[in-house]
C-alpha cells in the first residue's frame, strides 16, 4: 500500500470517528510512537497480530473492575467510601444517578475490528486458512461482546459490521445509520457467537475467548435480553420507543431464556470447568476460588496481568485492611456495607440478619447480646462472607484486622452503658486493654474503615502487594462456572416445569460450595427472589449487581431515594468491647450497633430514565437518524 493511501484510509477513520461516534478528540492527542506499520505487515507477523488482539481484548469496556472503575463499589449498595482516592464526596453523595452514568457509545472499538477483520483477508498471505478463521472468530467475539456492553446500556444501537468508506462529497448522510432495535442487537449477538463457536480454538486458554468463553457470553447476553423480555413487559408503563430501539416484546421471553440455558448447558456438560474446591475450610476455598491461577477450573475467561511484564494492578494498594497496609498511604478506599453482610444467609437457611444488635441509642442497648468473641456474631454464616469481606474477629495475611470501634462502660449511676470511642488507631483505654482498633472503624478518618468492614475478595495474599511500585496480579473474572450455574439455574425457573428441578440442583452446587447442606433448597423454597440473592453475594464487587436490578427491572424500587427505605441506605457495624467489672457475666464481652453508615449523605436513587443511558448530543446532531431513549 502506497503512503498517500495509508493517509487516505486515517481520514477514513477520522471522518468515521466523527460521523458515527461523534467524537474525534481521540485523533487529537500526539502519537504514541513515531514507527507506523502497514497492515501487511501486522497481518503477516503472529506477535504483532498478539500484539494487536491483546490490545483489543484490553479495552473490553466495563462498568467496574480490579483495574479499572473499582470507585464504583462505592457507588451502589455493596460499599461505601470512607474519604479515600477522592470517592468519599463523589460517591457518597450521589442525589441521583445521571443518566449518562453508563452511556457507552463505543464506535471507535467497533471501528477497529472492523477495520482489522478487512485486512486480516486482505493483507495476510502467511497464515493458514485455518488460522485466518480462528482470528476472524476472536475479533467477532470481541465485537459481539462490545455491543453486548452498548445494548445492555443503550438499548438499540446500530449494528455496523462492514468499513463506512467516506466519498469526499461533501455529504456524510451515506455514513449515518439508524439504531437497530434492541431486539435485533441481541439476536446479532446471539447470531455471531453462534457463527463462531466452532472455529475460535484457543483451547485451554483463560485470557483468550475460546467456544466456552463464546457460550458464557451467549448465556449472559441471553438471559439479559429474556429478563428485558418478561421484566419490561410487567412495568406498569413498560420503558419501549416507538420504533422498538428500546423495549423487548414478552413474547420472546422464552425463546431467549431457553437459548441462554442451552448455552449454559453445552459449558456444564462439556466437564471443561468446575467449581474451585481444594481448600476443605470454605470460606478460604471462596476466597481462594477468586485469587488462584494456577489450576483454578472456575475460571473460564479472565483479564489476566503478569508483575515480571509489568502488567499490574493497585487494587490491593487501595484497598487493604488499614491494620495491614505495606506502605503510609492509601488503604481501605471501599468499606463494604452492611447491607451486603446481613444478606449472607445463615447456613440453616434463615435470612442473614445479625442478631443481638442495637441501634447506637441508650433504649437500643436491650437488644444486644453479649458475645465472648468479636467473630461470634458471624457464627453459621454463609462462607462466601467470609471470602469476601473482612469482619471483625478474623485475621488476614495472617495478621489480626483488629477491629473495635471503643468501649462501653457501665455507669452505675444512669444505670446504663456510656460510649466511648477515639480517633486514635490502638488507642488503649485506662484498664490497660484496647479501646479502638488499629482496623478501626472509625467514623469519620480516611484510609480506614467507616462501615465496620473491609473488602477481601480481590485482594492479594502476597507479600508487598499493595506497597506502592510493586502491585498485584490478581486476574479479573470476566466469565467464571459459578455464574454459568447459576445464570442456568436462573433461566430453567424461569422456564418452569420440569426444569425447576435442574435449576435447584445447579443453585444447590453454588450453595454447597459455600458450606450449606446439600439440597439446602428445594423446587419449593428456591424462589425468584432467593436466586437473586444467590447472585448478591456469590458474585459481589463483580460488576453484576447495578445490571442485574436493571435487568429485572427493580433498580428503581430497590434504590427508590428514599431514606425511609433501607435498601437505599447503606449501613454501618461497629463492635465495641463491654467493660462493668460489677457484672462478670457481661464485662470483656463484645456488643455491636448498627446505625446509618458515617458520611453517607444520601440514599441511593435509580430513576427510570436509568434503564436506557442518554445518548450524547453530539451523536444525536451528528446523525439526525438517531433515535433519543426515554425520559432523556
Amino acid at each position: 500500500m502506497s503512503d498517500m493511501k495509508n493517509i487516505f484510509k486515517f481520514l477514513i477513520i477520522v471522518i468515521l470517528s466523527i460521523f458515527v461516534t461523534g467524537c474525534a478528540e481521540e485523533w487529537l492527542e500526539e502519537p504514541k510512537t513515531t514507527t507506523i506499520l502497514l497492515p501487511e505487515q501486522v497481518w503477516n507477523d503472529p506477535l504483532m497480530v498478539t500484539s494487536l488482539l491483546a490490545n483489543l481484548y484490553d479495552r473490553i469496556p466495563v462498568h467496574s473492575q480490579i483495574d479499572n472503575g473499582w470507585a464504583n463499589y462505592s457507588a451502589y449498595d455493596e460499599g461505601m467510601a470512607p474519604g479515600t482516592a477522592d470517592l468519599g464526596t463523589a460517591n457518597n453523595n450521589i442525589l441521583n444517578y445521571a443518566y449518562n452514568r453508563w452511556t457507552l457509545w463505543d464506535y471507535g472499538y467497533i471501528r477497529d475490528i472492523n477495520l482489522s477483520l478487512n485486512d486480516l483477508y486482505q493483507y495476510s498471505t502467511v497464515f493458514t486458512p485455518t488460522v485466518k478463521r480462528q482470528y476472524r472468530a476472536e475479533l467477532r467475539f470481541l465485537r459481539a461482546f462490545d455491543y453486548f456492553e452498548m445494548v445492555k446500556r443503550m438499548g438499540g444501537v446500530p449494528i455496523i459490521v462492514q468499513e463506512l468508506i467516506y466519498d469526499y462529497s461533501g455529504d456524510a448522510t451515506a455514513l449515518q445509520r439508524p439504531r437497530n432495535t434492541e431486539v435485533e442487537v441481541y439476536d446479532f449477538i446471539a447470531s455471531e457467537l453462534d457463527a463462531i463457536k466452532d472455529s475460535i480454538g484457543n483451547t485451554g486458554s483463560k485470557d483468550r475467548a475460546n467456544k466456552y468463553a463464546v457460550l458464557a457470553l451467549k448465556c449472559r447476553a441471553m438471559l439479559y435480553a429474556a429478563s428485558i423480555a418478561k421484566y419490561n413487559s410487567l412495568m406498569p408503563v413498560p420503558i419501549t420507543t416507538q420504533g422498538g430501539e428500546v423495549g423487548i416484546p414478552a413474547s420472546k421471553a422464552n425463546a431467549y431464556y431457553t437459548a441462554a440455558l442451552n448455552a449454559a448447558k453445552e459449558i456444564i456438560t462439556s466437564g471443561q470447568y468446575a467449581l474451585y474446591n481444594k481448600n476443605p475450610n470454605p470460606g478460604e476455598n471462596f476466597y481462594e476460588a477468586l485469587t488462584k491461577k494456577i489450576n483454578n477450573t472456575e475460571m473460564i475467561l479472565v483479564k489476566d496481568f503478569n508483575i515480571s511484564k509489568v502488567k499490574r494492578h493497585n487494587f490491593s494498594y487501595q484497598n487493604i485492611c488499614r491494620t495491614m497496609r505495606e506502605d503510609n498511604l492509601s488503604s481501605s478506599s471501599v468499606s463494604p456495607s452492611l447491607n451486603l453482610v446481613e444478606d449472607y444467609e445463615y447456613l440453616d437457611g434463615t435470612p442473614g440478619t445479625l442478631k443481638g444488635v442495637g441501634d447506637g441509642t441508650v433504649a437500643g442497648q436491650a437488644n444486644w447480646i453479649y458475645y465472648d468473641k468479636l467473630s461470634d456474631i458471624f457464627n453459621n454464616k454463609d462462607a462466601r462472607l467470609y471470602g469476601t469481606v473482612v469482619y471483625p474477629g478474623t485475621s488476614f495475611k495472617g495478621v489480626d484486622v483488629q477491629m473495635q470501634a471503643g468501649v462501653y462502660v457501665w455507669n452505675a449511676t444512669t444505670k446504663r452503658y456510656d460510649r466511648s470511642e477515639s480517633k486514635n488507631f490502638g488507642q488503649v483505654w485506662t484498664d490497660g486493654k484496647l479501646q479502638t482498633g488499629n482496623g478501626g472503624p472509625i467514623r469519620d478518618v480516611e484510609e480506614v474503615s467507616c462501615t465496620g468492614f473491609y473488602v477481601k475478595k480481590f485482594i492479594d495474599p502476597a507479600a508487598l502487594s499493595s506497597a506502592r511500585g510493586v502491585g498485584s496480579d490478581i486476574a479479573w473474572p470476566r466469565f467464571r462456572y459459578a455464574e454459568v450455574l447459576l445464570n442456568a439455574a436462573e433461566a430453567s425457573l424461569e422456564l418452569g416445569g420440569a426444569n425447576v428441578n435442574d435449576a435447584v440442583t445447579w443453585v444447590n452446587m453454588v450453595r454447597q460450595r459455600a458450606g450449606f447442606p446439600a439440597n439446602s433448597l428445594d423446587a419449593n423454597t428456591l424462589t425468584m427472589a432467593r436466586l437473586q440473592n444467590e447472585r448478591r453475594v456469590e458474585l459481589a464487587f463483580e460488576d453484576h449487581r447495578t445490571w442485574d436490578l436493571a435487568r429485572w427491572r427493580i433498580a428503581h424500587t430497590v434504590w427508590n431515594g428514599s431514606n425511609s427505605n433501607p435498601k437505599a441506605v447503606l449501613y454501618a457495624l461497629y463492635p465495641y468491647r463491654v467493660i462493668n467489672p460489677s457484672d462478670p457475666s457481661k464485662d470483656g464481652k463484645y456488643v455491636f450497633d448498627k446505625f446509618v453508615a458515617p458520611k453517607f449523605l444520601a440514599p441511593r436513587f435509580y430513576q427510570l430514565g436509568n434503564y436506557y443511558s442518554q445518548i450524547s448530543q453530539t451523536v444525536l446532531d451528528n446523525n439526525p437518524l438517531i433515535v433519543k431513549n426515554p425520559f432523556h
